[in-house]
């Protein structure tokens, strides 16, 4: 029998709000930062009350240049960010489930080497290979490009292995009865592991969409054009000023900017993604 304990009760709320207020207040001051001009910021105190400027900075971070040696405005960034997170996640996506299928349908041999293989490289960040990718990417001629941005990133030795776990779980019989009728392996790939993958892909889109969004050094040593920036290398960019002469505003306005499109995704996405984790642990 579980016991009605109300102060347990009580402290549990005040424990979950102050969780809530903790997160809540940088994006508050953010939001509010937004709203003021740029000499409210010169005395050292941050404004915790909005201000009278909110069309005017975010219409002009948005549509004008983003200053600091930017030329391009920040929807273009964004737009950059986008196709990037975007590219990233289905490429991950794409690749993974095929591998996934190959190593647990098929029989070939060292199949079990195959699989070790990619899922050592789990022990190999970009950080780790960034020279040799590098020089990759430049000899292909793919610097300043949005296949210089996306394709180097698009193996996920993560995502192989959380599909290889679901497609283990299909029973053999399903295969034999899908066998049996006649389906063919694309059949079998596209029409039955597909709609049992739906859950699995939507986490994993999630997981990397925010994976892509938040790239910041690759972006950084593969692009030199103003036109190919994405957002997170805006923010580091328009900090790095002389005498400290910061438009916190700008800033502001432009790091919300950065946090809307994951947290629409997920958002948007929240049964998926919670029902794909749940589903990956069986």
């Amino acid at each position: 029998m579980i016991e009605n304990r109300p102060w347990l009760t009580l402290v549990s709320h005040l424990s979950l709000l102050f969780g809530i207020a903790l997160v809540a207040l940088p994006v508050w001051v953010a939001l509010v930062a937004s709203t003021h001009p740029t000499e409210a910021f010169g005395s050292g105190q941050i404004p915790l009350w909005f201000g009278d400027q909110l069309s005017e900075n975010w219409g002009q971070v948005l549509f004008s240049s983003a200053g600091n040696g930017i030329d391009v405005p920040v929807w273009l960034m964004m737009l950059n960010s986008l196709i990037m997170a975007l590219g990233i996640t289905i490429g991950k996506i794409a690749i993974s489930i095929i591998s996934a299928y190959a190593i647990v349908f098929f029989r070939f041999p060292l199949r079990g080497l195959a699989f070790w293989v990619i899922f050592i490289t789990l022990m190999l960040p970009v950080e780790v290979r960034i020279v040799p990718t590098y020089e990759v990417v430049a000899n292909l001629e793919l610097l300043n490009s949005y296949s210089g941005l996306v394709l180097p990133l698009i193996a996920s030795a993560t995502a192989t292995f959380l599909f290889r776990q679901c497609f283990m779980t299909v029973p053999g019989e399903l295969v034999e009865a899908a066998r049996i009728d006649g389906a063919g392996p694309i059949r079998f790939f596209f029409d039955i592991l597909l709609p049992l993958s739906r859950t699995n892909i939507a986490a994993l889109f999630v997981i990397m969409f925010i994976y892509g969004w938040n790239q910041y050094l690759w972006p950084l040593i593969v692009t030199t054009d103003d036109a190919y920036y994405t957002l997170v290398m805006s923010i580091k960019r328009m900090l790095s000023v002389e005498q400290g002469d910061v438009q916190w505003n700008q800033v502001m306005v432009t790091t919300l900017l950065a946090m809307l499109p994951p947290v629409a995704v997920v958002v948007g996405m929240q049964k998926l993604f919670v029902k794909g984790l749940v589903d990956a642990e069986k």
